[in-house]
């Protein structure tokens, strides 16, 4: 008989397991996108949506329990490599949005003004463009009307940037850039606008009918007597479909794996909206992990002994709890202490206990055999007034009769 596999430590096979990962997931900033607060089937949707654009680099199929607390999924954080939280918080008058660095902060805190489903988005545009391709490389960030004064329109952009992979334009391939992921943000109404729209590059000068030939699309040659005339046919170019602008021309550095983008040729950038969309509005940052110092307060503006005083009390905090976790070990560790020391003990005045029940015990049986004589003149009989010091009402085992008292008789066929 051959010997059974040897049992590797947990510590062991999670190293091996991190260290067979290519760099390129490791070092990519990954992210959860949960939702808390009140049910409602609009924000599950809304959470898968934003989790769609998050790919590849996120949990797409993360299960949530209404028992899971923050503390479990930033626990989980450092081995999957998370590196941001994105939490819907659902209330009774407003839906929120916070943006989490994983795992000390700071913390963004958004209010949701309006927003709408990838899906109603999709059904709304006439010209639909999904692949699920698309979504296995991370999507394009771009930035749009974050360079006003604040420091927490620098730090807002900059969190939505680190939030997806950064792109080395010395080595990256077109071919991968298939989506893109618009932020704008609007001075006057302080909102931010989110939209997430699939690229498309299409070759530029080529006829409808010649684009379809070389895209790979079989015509339809029923009415044509050659390729010729499907080519050069009259009227077949559609009147609604007007020219390209020429902003969106652009000369090719590479060959794309689409038919007609060849390199050193001019093709058409065009933008689908796949969904979905958010308006957005900031309302706070703060220092740690949803508590701390409060940075930015769109509503609440403090001076600065108030300020102070927030930064004492926090710290006074701070320090009480440490406080109470040092002696609540202490605590611990001095009772386990003292419940060893009595377990020590407890042994020697059990056996001290049943050395005087056992002379009690004797003790009894002379007194009775001393007036037995008294009373009858004579001798009693030995056994009579037998000590015996194995008499207990506890029984150490059944008798062979009851000690299988349950089981089941077996029946002769």
């Amino acid at each position: 008989m051959g010997r059974g596999k040897k049992k590797v430590h947990p510590k062991t096979r999670t190293a091996a397991f991190k260290a067979s990962e290519p760099s390129e997931v490791v070092e990519a900033p990954h992210s959860f996108i949960i939702h808390r607060g009140l049910s409602c089937p609009y924000i599950t949707d809304l959470t898968i949506d934003v989790r769609r654009i998050m790919e590849p680099f996120t949990a797409t199929n993360l299960r949530e329990k209404k028992m899971n607390r923050i503390k479990d999924f930033v626990s989980l954080s450092s081995f999957f490599h998370v590196s941001h939280m994105g939490i819907f918080n659902k209330a009774a008058t407003q839906l929120s949005f916070k943006v989490v660095r994983l795992p000390r902060g700071p913390s963004l805190t958004f209010k949701v003004h309006q927003f709408t489903l990838a899906r109603d988005v999709i059904s709304s545009s006439k010209k639909q463009m999904i692949d699920v391709d698309h979504f296995k490389h991370a999507p394009l960030v771009i930035m749009n009307n974050f360079s006003g004064d604040g420091k927490h329109l620098k730090l807002m952009a900059t969190t939505f940037q680190n939030m997806f992979p950064s792109i080395n334009l010395a080595q990256v391939s077109i071919d991968t850039i298939r989506r893109c992921v618009l932020f704008s943000y609007n001075a006057e109404t302080k909102l931010v606008e989110m939209r997430h729209y699939s690229v498309q590059v299409v070759p530029v000068g080529l006829k409808r009918a010649v684009n379809k030939i070389v895209a790979g699309t079989v015509p339809n040659l029923s009415k044509c007597n050659e390729v010729a005339d499907f080519v050069t046919r009259d009227g077949y170019a559609s009147e609604s479909e007007a020219e390209d602008d020429e902003q969106s021309h652009v000369v090719l550095a590479q060959t794309l794996k689409s038919q007609g983008n060849l390199e050193d040729h001019k093709s058409s950038v065009k933008l689908h909206e796949i969904g979905p969309r958010l308006t957005m509005q900031l309302i706070k940052i703060e220092e740690g992990l949803l508590t701390g110092e409060v940075l930015y307060h769109d509503n609440v503006v403090k001076s600065e002994e108030e300020k102070e005083t927030l930064r004492k009390l926090i710290e006074k905090k701070r320090k009480l709890k440490e406080q109470r976790k040092k002696q609540q070990t202490e605590n611990r560790a001095r009772n386990l202490k003292l419940k060893k020391e009595q377990k020590q003990a407890g042994g020697g005045h059990e056996v001290a206990a049943e050395d005087d029940s056992a002379n009690g015990a004797a003790s009894d049986a002379d007194d009775d055999a001393q007036y037995y004589k008294d009373e009858v003149g004579e001798e009693p009989d030995e056994e009579l007034f037998k000590n015996d010091n194995n008499s207990s009402r506890k029984r150490h085992k059944l008798p062979g009769g009851m000690k299988y008292k349950n089981k089941r008789p077996k029946v002769d066929t």
